[in-house]
């Protein structure tokens, strides 16, 4: 099921863009360190990533330039994550 997430720079340098996935959209951890294999959709474009936990932010999806395009922190996109095996 589709979910509207905000796009946020985790802190510090270097830091990764990531959509915050809600609880009720988080698939359960399935791999080590916290980590949960997915095909994801944002905004359209599918691609094989993870899913990572942070004490801080709860579960997040890393979402990379050639995913996002212009697209930066502050800007709401639409998530899709289904499962898949690690």
């Amino acid at each position: 099921m589709p979910f509207l997430s905000t796009l946020f720079r985790y802190p510090g340098p270097g830091g990764w863009t990531f959509a915050p996935v809600p609880d009720e959209h988080a698939p359960p951890v399935a791999g080590p360190w916290g980590r949960t294999p997915v095909t994801a959709t944002v905004d359209g474009v599918s691609w094989d990533t993870s899913v990572w936990r942070d004490r801080a932010h709860g579960t997040l999806l890393p979402v990379p330039r050639r995913v996002r395009g212009s697209r930066e922190a502050g800007e709401v996109v639409t998530v899709t994550l289904l499962p898949r095996l690690p």
